[in-house]
């Protein structure tokens, strides 16, 4: 089923880079004020890559101001273009964008907090730390954040991080052989407290893994992510869904979600992150290799190569899918 997305015009009134490969953004709605957000939300956009339209999702960053909305953007120079589209954007730039949406609320009832961040994950959870600083001086909540990049360099947003958090904010540069000690961290979260994550998926995944290790609760550890760039280079592969005689070929720059929807081919999809499995398809053949770029399927799932989720994951080789479509009777 198609999105049912609404729309609306917006202008670039101001950009700032952030760090060397990271750039923020202030749009405002053409018309009207931005709606307001809540910690965790992001926002959808629709880009021009290499001649068509293209939708991405980027996480608001910081306390919304009533005016404008900001985003963070990490330029990638072999990513599927979308973030050099927006890089080529400059103040005064018109763009289609959604409403905010959250698939990553903040429960401001729990008795404790850890925010872990990799690379660019840090934008949801800068306006976490944000409302959980003033949160926690009212509960007496407990608050902490693990924050690392590659370089010092690529630590983003480190004087809004450190206003709110002070000492309760760690920050870890790889290039200098620094790294979390994820397990000591969850280890001295008081029982009850809820983790809170975004970034690289080898990242969450070493998270979730400590978790699960510490015999804590599914339901305290929220997490988002963006994807993963997967095993492989992104490369063109083929595709067949024999249920609507469609024989494809799908760019190294198109998703296998977008490329079926142009092929015809509707599909059930919200997130577009690989999280929600919506879009979810069954694998009828495969030759070649699945590259398993989502969050959702257990690692049991992937190994069995009969699920692929069509927004982020991607062959090299080729595959045959069935698609959710029934005809009506």
């Amino acid at each position: 089923m198609r999105s049912t997305q609404t729309w609306q015009d917006a202008i670039v009134v101001a950009t700032r880079d952030a760090t060397p490969t990271v750039r923020e953004f202030e749009i405002r709605p053409a018309e009207g004020a931005a709606a307001q957000w809540q910690a965790g939300s992001h926002l959808q956009l629709q880009v021009l890559v290499n001649g068509k339209v293209q939708i991405r999702s980027y996480s608001l960053v910081g306390l919304p101001d009533g005016q404008s909305f900001r985003i963070a953007v990490k330029r990638m120079d072999d990513g599927r273009g979308g973030s050099l589209a927006m890089w080529r954007l400059a103040v005064g730039d018109r763009l289609q964008i959604s409403d905010p949406q959250n698939h990553f609320p903040l429960d401001l009832s729990a008795p404790h907090y850890l925010l872990v961040a990799g690379g660019i994950g840090i934008t949801p959870l800068v306006m976490m730390a944000q409302q959980l600083q003033a949160q926690c001086r009212k509960s007496g909540a407990t608050l902490r954040m693990l924050y690392g990049a590659r370089t010092q360099e690529e630590l983003a947003f480190l004087p809004l991080l450190r206003a709110a958090l002070g000492d309760a904010l760690q920050t870890f540069a790889g290039g200098r052989g620094e790294s979390m000690d994820l397990a000591a961290a969850i280890g001295a979260l008081p029982a009850g407290g809820q983790l809170y994550t975004c970034g690289p998926v080898s990242m969450l995944e070493a998270v979730r893994k400590s978790w699960a290790e510490a015999g804590r609760p599914l339901a305290d550890l929220r997490f988002e992510t963006f994807g993963s760039s997967g095993r492989f280079a992104a490369q063109a592969f083929r595709v067949q869904v024999p249920r609507h005689q469609v024989d494809i070929m799908v760019p190294a720059d198109t998703t296998l979600l977008d490329a079926l929807e142009s092929a015809g081919v509707q599909s059930i999809f919200d997130c577009r992150r690989g999280e929600c499995g919506l879009c979810a398809m069954d694998v009828l053949a495969l030759d070649g290799e699945l590259d398993h770029r989502d969050v959702f399927l257990s690692e049991h799932e992937k190994q069995q190569n009969t699920r692929i989720c069509a927004c982020v994951s991607r062959v090299v080789g080729s595959l045959t899918l069935d698609s959710s479509y029934r005809p009506e009777v």
